[in-house]
């Protein structure tokens, strides 16, 4: 992996470490709390697949195809994970997914700030020319999250892929471009600085 590397990042509300083995048992805590996989139009691990979701993306990372962390609140406990992946290194492209967090921090400036330090990395230390999201046409709640950061729907795949439970899922692609990450950025900055 030569364009990305692992890093942490910090702000005021979140750290954001490069995930690991050892992050299993809090991160088991945190999924537990509400239950999250459970949601059927999304993917979440639930506690008894946490080792296996985490070796999952560590091995992903080996072959520089994500770069996964784990998410700490302020307090220094464990609430979620969030992953750069569909990572390409030859167009400086990737996609911020695979996003959990703990039900009590859901909707709080902890998501706001995760999502400013990953695109403020991705932008201006990787120099991305874009940084896309994606979610399951149903998902509502990412998807006003997603548009809430200022990123722009470019399209939805339909039939694009399985779910878990075998029905067929539309995906809703998004993105912002280099372009736009100054004023993306600036209006992040603006929403944290309103708490």
């Amino acid at each position: 992996m030569t364009w990305i590397k692992p890093v942490s990042l910090e702000g005021r509300y979140a750290r954001l470490v490069p995930l690991a083995l050892d992050h299993d048992a809090a991160l088991r805590r945190a999924v537990s709390d509400g239950e999250l996989w459970k949601l059927w139009y999304t993917t979440i691990p639930d506690p008894d697949s946490m080792p296996s979701e985490i070796e999952r993306r560590l091995a992903l990372q080996l072959q520089g195809l994500m770069l996964p962390f784990t998410v700490f609140d302020a307090a220094g406990e464990v609430v979620g994970m969030t992953t750069y992946m569909n990572i390409d290194a030859a167009h400086h492209r990737l996609e911020i997914g695979s996003t959990w967090y703990r039900k009590s921090v859901q909707r709080t400036s902890l998501n706001t700030e995760c999502k400013l330090l990953l695109l403020r990395h991705a932008f201006d230390d990787l120099a991305c020319i874009a940084v896309e999201f994606r979610t399951h046409f149903l998902n509502a709640t990412s998807r006003r999250a997603i548009e809430r950061l200022g990123a722009k729907l470019d399209g939805i795949l339909r039939s694009h892929q399985m779910d878990r439970n075998g029905l067929l899922r539309d995906t809703c692609v998004y993105s912002i471009t280099q372009a736009e990450w100054p004023t993306v950025r600036k209006g992040l900055e603006w929403r944290l600085s309103q708490d």
